[in-house]
Parts: structure tokens; C-alpha cells; sequence
């Protein structure tokens, strides 16, 4: 149903799930071992991962904080998107791996849910992707203590308003891991 014409293809991104990032995540391990699951289904299926990974400031290229966490292993043939913003797209090559793979739909994990998941679900959307998220695939850290609902919350409302979102021509929805079908 995606507005991008020629672009039947499917894709599932991993969006920085990288050690300083995910360190004081919200159900960290149960959240990694929904990503790989969703990674499994995703190349057994045929299905290209590519990996987004942020670097800034507080998070320096090659630095411990900055590598992938341990359990995720991304395959050599598999594309990597480097980024300094939430969206993934924004200034990166993430628009044309996926066109160059005739991709028009994709489902997104990682971290953090309030900030890069957020930001990548609405620009996928809105340059005219079908958009997934992952409903037990993404995390955020706890960030209360500035106001913010506590991360079970974020990650809750998330996946209700994604569940119900919608754009003309273009599909937004919500799967789990272990329900996951690239299919439909």
C-alpha cells in the first residue's frame, strides 16, 4: 500500500541498539532477545536488516558506548546507516539503501522509543513508507525524573497511537516479535 511505486520489498531496520544506548534500558535483555528474534524471522525469510547506528558527542564513533550490544551479530552482507539525528534518514543513505533494494515497507526496533524509534516512525511514514513497529522490540531509558512518563509508559503509548496511525495510501501498524510476519 506504500505511496513509493516499484517498491514491493520489505526491510527491517535495527535502530542503535548499541551498548551506551541500551545500557540502562528498560527491559534491556528481554528487548535485545525480541530484536534478535525479529532478526532471525527477518533472514530466514529473505528479509535485509540494516543496522542504524548514532554517534554524537556523548556517544564517539568507535568508542565501547558506541558498538552494537554484544548479542546482536549484524551479518557482513548487511547494510549499515550511520546517523547524528533521531530520524534515521535525516542526512544519512538510509533513503537510498532502500530504494536501491525496491523497499516500500519497514519495520523498525531498537532504542531510544521517545526519541530516534519516534522520529523514524513519522519520517518513515511520511516520505511514504508502510511503517511496523515492533511492539516488544524497542526501549528507551528512564527518564521520570525530567517529567517524562516512565519507559513502560512510553513504550505502551507508543505502540497504541503507532497501532492506530495513518497517512493516505501508506499503512502504519504494530506486530510482536514472535507474531511477526513480513507478509501481510
Amino acid at each position: 500500500m506504500t505511496t513509493l511505486t516499484d517498491r514491493p520489498n520489505t526491510a527491517l531496520l535495527v535502530i542503535d541498539v548499541q551498548t551506551g544506548v541500551v545500557s540502562g534500558a528498560h527491559e534491556r535483555d528481554q528487548v535485545v532477545a525480541n530484536i534478535n528474534t525479529a532478526i532471525d524471522a527477518a533472514r530466514t525469510q529473505g528479509v535485509p536488516v540494516i543496522w542504524i547506528q548514532h554517534s554524537s558527542e556523548n556517544l564517539v564513533k568507535d568508542s565501547e558506548a558506541w558498538q552494537f550490544v554484544p548479542e546482536l551479530k549484524p551479518d557482513a552482507s548487511e547494510a549499515l546507516v550511520p546517523k547524528t539525528f533521531p530520524d534515521s534518514f535525516e542526512d544519512t543513505e538510509l533513503e537510498s539503501v532502500l530504494a536501491a533494494g525496491g523497499i516500500g515497507r519497514v519495520f523498525i526496533t531498537g532504542a531510544q522509543t521517545d526519541e530516534c524509534i519516534r522520529s523514524t516512525l513519522h519520517g518513515a511514514i511520511t516520505r511514504g513508507y508502510d511503517v511496523t513497529l515492533v511492539s516488544d522490540a524497542h526501549t528507551t531509558e528512564d527518564l521520570s525524573e525530567y517529567g517524562a512518563p516512565t519507559p513502560d509508559k512510553v513504550i505502551a503509548h507508543t505502540n497504541l497511537y503507532w497501532q492506530y496511525h495513518r497517512a493516505p495510501g501508506r499503512a502504519a501498524g504494530v506486530q510482536s516479535a514472535a507474531e511477526l510476519s513480513f507478509t501481510s
